[in-house]
């Protein structure tokens, strides 16, 4: 196993949270709204944390709300990962087909492998940061990966691309989105970048390359002699750039078979997508059935109205106030 990523720890995320929380009015106890927005934000940072904190805030008094509803934070968190909906930009029918068959690409491979994360969302609605569309995952909280993860890892971030290559032949250069686990969100030429950098932390880094060998060279340490040198060779180097473009294939030609083998669920996704432009975890189980290799879920239940209705019928929390009535005055 090898470490790649050190983000913040649930815990972490949780305490940051409950600082924020406390200037806010609250429908729930502020722990109840701490725990699952920790639980919903592997990878975001300090700053992320007091947007989301910030937009619920804005976004509740907007719709005329007294205090920040779970709804509030839902969209919070949707739009510091992919920016708001921008119902000025019209694709065309065929641009909208290639952005709902790239999400579903991604998507779909997310859901057949066994080391990938939940998908939580998908969207094909354009966002204001130019994003045609996106594909929100819920990450584990995780800090060392195995390299059958990490190869899977460049299997999602490829399902876009491939998915546009087997149902177009072409590809586009894209701005569709991934929310996955070492950033927010990715544009779709950003997958390249994802996959390329994971496959030279496995050569370079990990030492999960057989030619080469159980060696690292941490970035941090390269250029560190002087400008241009490098603590290796020239024909090392040459053995890790081939290594790596060879790990790249690999998982190019994997998720093309994946695909390829699940042509029905690729179009089943991709249909739906293009009649209601936002589908969730529940809908894509209903379209094409459970996770093959078990429930991807990480938060249980993952909608937030049932941990409420949970909590009131197990007496854990007082019932949660009634909303306010759109139309009052913020307080």
């Amino acid at each position: 196993m090898s470490s790649l990523t050190s983000p913040l720890s649930r815990s972490e995320r949780r305490e940051i949270f409950e600082q924020h929380l406390k200037s806010l009015k609250l429908t729930q106890a502020s722990s109840f709204y701490s725990q699952r927005l920790a639980e919903l934000t592997p990878g975001f940072s300090g700053a992320d944390i007091a947007n989301i904190c910030n937009e619920a805030a804005l976004h509740a008094a907007r719709e005329g709300h007294t205090s920040v509803h779970t709804f509030n934070f839902e969209y919070a968190v949707e739009r510091v990962i992919a920016g708001t909906a921008k119902k000025s930009k019209i694709l065309s029918k065929e641009e909208q087909k290639v952005v709902a068959f790239h999400e579903s690409g991604h998507a779909l491979v997310g859901w057949l492998l066994e080391h990938t994360e939940a998908v939580m969302k998908v969207s094909i609605a354009p966002r204001t940061n130019a994003a045609l569309g996106f594909a929100q995952m819920l990450p584990r909280d995780q800090h060392l990966f195995t390299k059958e993860q990490l190869f899977e890892r460049m299997c999602m971030a490829l399902g876009g691309r491939v998915s546009e290559s087997i149902s177009f032949n072409k590809v586009t250069s894209g701005e569709a989105l991934q929310a996955l686990a070492f950033s927010q969100c990715f544009r779709a030429q950003d997958d390249l970048r994802k996959v390329t950098r994971i496959a030279y932390s496995m050569v370079k880094q990990f030492g999960m390359a057989p030619t080469i060998g159980p060696i690292s060279f941490p970035e941090a340490q390269e250029g560190l002699a002087g400008i241009g040198r490098r603590p290796f060779s020239q024909g090392l180097q040459q053995m890790m750039d081939h290594e790596a473009r060879l790990l790249v294939a690999k998982a190019y030609r994997h998720t093309e078979k994946v695909l390829q083998d699940n042509l029905d669920k690729l179009q089943a996704l991709a249909n739906a997508l293009l009649e209601k432009e936002v589908i969730n975890y529940e809908d894509i189980e209903a379209l094409i059935g459970p996770p093959p290799h078990g429930p991807k879920k990480m938060i249980a239940p993952l909608r937030w109205s049932d941990a409420e209705r949970e909590r009131q019928d197990t007496g854990e929390e007082e019932a949660p106030q009634q909303p306010p009535v759109r139309g009052e005055e913020p307080s």
